[in-house]
């Protein structure tokens, strides 16, 4: 990683103000890759030249942490196993860096679309009232119903994350390295070899996405909640993650078998 971040540093910054003006993405295309940490200095040696990373304070590395909420049912986790069409996902997530915090909610859009609503968020690792009032009013204009619902703590992510513009799409890129899944009762798996690199777009395939392919690498269905419940909770159904557990965890997949 030492000569990942050194290549970071290479790259032309942009600060936040204009990333958030140039490519918010609140609704966009996702699509996700697992690398080995090795592979990483390959990628960002064949980025394209005007490419820009978020640079705050000096910083282009920066600290989050996702506390995903579930129902003591798990809905949002087995609609996600059993693509229904009406998923979502509750998280408040943290730049621990900034100390800065939202409640987030995610609902798909249409023609594969992922659509993130989120508001500021004071109320510690919990959903208060305002969190809990904006979940309810995204979930009702998704038409998922979801009054009386209770939603608790169910996963802990942490990880690093550095953040790219691509001019050419007006897209985003991200890469995640150490990535941690902690549950609630402290049990967790750190996981120091591999990085998750999604490309973000409104609906281009962009150049970082071509660049993958050129290196042998393709999307898959991870997700950070899923995928990390589905590692640290063996008994929950789990057909749709098994296929990335066993290619890209081999060793978490030998444990939950």
């Amino acid at each position: 990683m030492i000569a990942a971040t050194s290549q970071l540093g290479l790259l032309p910054p942009i600060a936040l103000d204009e990333l958030v003006d140039r490519a918010s993405l609140l609704t966009r295309l996702d699509r996700k890759y697992i690398l080995p940490a090795t592979d990483l200095q390959a990628v960002l040696g064949g980025l394209p030249g005007d490419v820009r990373a978020l640079e705050i304070d000096r910083r282009r590395v920066f600290a989050y942490r996702s506390l995903y909420f579930d129902t003591p049912g798990l809905d949002s986790y087995l609609a996600a196993a059993h693509r229904r069409r009406r998923r979502f996902k509750i998280r408040i997530r943290s730049y621990l860096d900034s100390g800065t915090h939202f409640a987030e909610v995610k609902t798909p859009g249409r023609r594969g679309t992922t659509v993130k609503q989120r508001i500021p968020h004071t109320g510690g690792p919990h959903l208060g009232p305002e969190a809990r009032a904006h979940a309810d009013a995204v979930l009702a204009d998704a038409s998922i119903p979801g009054d009386g619902l209770r939603f608790g703590h169910v996963l802990t992510t942490l990880y690093s994350r550095a953040t790219l513009f691509v001019p050419s799409t007006g897209s985003r890129v991200t890469v995640d390295t150490d990535l941690t899944w902690a549950l609630p009762d402290g049990s967790a798996i750190r996981i120091p070899d591999r990085v998750i690199v999604e490309t973000k777009s409104a609906r281009t395939t962009s150049e970082v996405d071509r660049l993958l392919w050129s290196l042998g690498h393709r999307p898959c269905p991870v997700s950070k909640y899923a995928t990390g419940l589905a590692a640290l909770r063996p008994d929950l159904p789990a057909n749709r993650w098994r296929p990335v557990l066993r290619r890209h965890f081999p060793t978490l997949a030998m444990e939950n078998r």
